[in-house]
């Protein structure tokens, strides 16, 4: 028998839904032409009333920008390296990543070599993979970007997330937003069954292409059917956008 309207599940709460999609957001910019003017603006406008991101994404050269802006605020400050390109140079990447430590970034999203994995050479993508966490230690939050839309294949994308569980990444990540196709809903479940068949202490981070709060809602709903709701939180689950934050923006700077 179908629920009653009295027992049937609400949806949720619209601005309940903004409030939550905001606390795990890394709201980024990583633009060719990002000025330190375009970043302060970025940093201005996450100071929602009683509200911030769970982090500012930006290039390394804009670190010092983001965190001078975001003093005072509970807000992490996280960089990339290796980015967008992937490429198989371990001594790069440790360098990348000691320089953007150095200028204030909390957390380091790096670019798997995935094409020395779509070549076979899995070994040098461990090498590199190695070589950032060395280099981020036990302090610095390591998201491994994999770019799953061009792993593509399934199994692929499965060897691509145990390189990084071996190494001890603290987030798998889909895509850089760089190339044609970027986070994906099945790629996403591919990850987070490779995170939950390995227990769960990595977390997870979709980017690319996540536009809407509805977007984001699919993502967690993946995330929550396989490691539950209490999981879906900033030091588990993050999603990588700058379009979405104007919904949620909108949505919570509404009058109830």
């Amino acid at each position: 028998m179908p629920d009653s309207p009295a027992n049937a599940a609400s949806p949720p709460e619209p601005r309940g839904s903004a409030s939550r999609v905001l606390s795990l957001l890394d709201l980024t910019s990583l633009g060719d032409d990002d000025t330190p003017e375009a970043i302060h603006a970025l940093c201005a406008s996450a100071r929602l009333p009683e509200r911030f991101p769970a982090a500012i994404c930006v290039y390394p050269e804009h670190v010092t920008t983001a965190r001078e802006a975001m003093r005072g605020a509970s807000v992490k400050i996280a960089t990339v390296v290796n980015f967008p390109d992937g490429g198989d140079d371990p001594l790069r990447i440790a360098r990348e990543t000691r320089r953007a430590i150095a200028a204030g970034a909390d957390e380091i999203d790096m670019v798997l070599p995935y094409r020395s994995l779509l070549a076979g050479d899995v070994l040098v993508a461990k090498t590199c993979v190695e070589a950032c966490r060395q280099a981020c230690g036990d302090t610095i939050a390591l998201k491994l970007i994999l770019e799953t839309g061009e792993l593509r294949d399934a199994q692929i994308i499965r060897a691509a997330c145990r390189i990084g569980l071996d190494a001890g990444v603290d987030f798998l990540k889909t895509s850089t937003g760089k190339v044609a196709v970027n986070a994906t809903p099945e790629a996403a479940a591919v990850m987070l069954d490779c995170i939950a068949a390995s227990g769960g202490a990595c977390g997870f981070k979709a980017a690319g292409g996540i536009r809407t709060i509805a977007d984001a809602l699919r993502y967690m709903t993946l995330a929550e059917d396989r490691l539950g709701a209490a999981w879906v939180a900033p030091e588990r689950f993050r999603i990588g956008a700058s379009a979405l934050f104007a919904e949620v923006s909108a949505m919570l700077e509404a009058t109830p």
